[in-house]
């Protein structure tokens, strides 16, 4: 995660931006191509409005796996979107949502380069749904993007009816931990 921060973004001329965790990350696959955006998923039941600006939400969770989760947000031409809100929210390590507050749910705008970035915990599998996070992108000024992240290798991706390939995680096990990465491209 701290190398993710610390490295600037390549120029968006090379169609390419690069957050390195070892080695290099490709950007995901829809910013390749510019007739495509982020597929977009169901918000779901769980979704409440108005979240706290927060990217530290493991602490709501002291007990769960700890993982970093970033990446950028881009147009589709793979420049990177400064002050694009990004919102979280998921499971926690028992596979319960916070239906009263705001517990493993927190929002922040990009920083210059497009960045974006969440400390939280792994949410837990629960009955009929995989493994996976909500989010919310909304670009300075553009609709709003509703989608789900997945993590790769879950047997319950094949049977879960809104998991879709596009939207897998990068993972990558770090000195600091786990470190899923994805960039948005609306």
């Amino acid at each position: 995660m701290i190398t993710f921060l610390t490295l600037p973004l390549i120029h968006a001329a090379r169609a390419r931006a690069y957050a390195q965790v070892g080695s290099e990350l490709p950007l995901t696959l829809e910013c390749r191509d510019a007739d495509d955006v982020t597929l977009e998923r169901e918000a779901g039941p769980f979704f409440r409005p108005n979240s706290p600006q927060n990217r530290e939400l493991h602490v709501d969770a002291p007990g769960g796996e700890r993982i970093a989760v970033a990446g950028f947000v881009l147009d589709h031409r793979c420049r990177p979107l400064a002050g694009s809100l990004v919102e979280i929210w998921h499971a926690d390590e028992n596979g319960d949502y916070d239906s009263t507050g705001f517990r493993l749910r927190g929002h922040q705008f990009t920083d210059e380069q497009g960045r974006w970035w969440f400390n939280t915990i792994v949410p837990a599998l629960y009955p009929g749904r995989t493994r996976h996070f909500h989010f919310k992108v909304q670009r300075p000024g553009g609709r709003v993007l509703t989608t789900q992240l997945y993590f790769p290798g879950e047997p319950r991706n094949v049977g879960d009816g809104l998991f879709h390939e596009t939207l897998l995680l990068d993972m990558k096990q770090t000195g600091d931990g786990r470190f899923g990465r994805f960039d948005f491209v609306v």
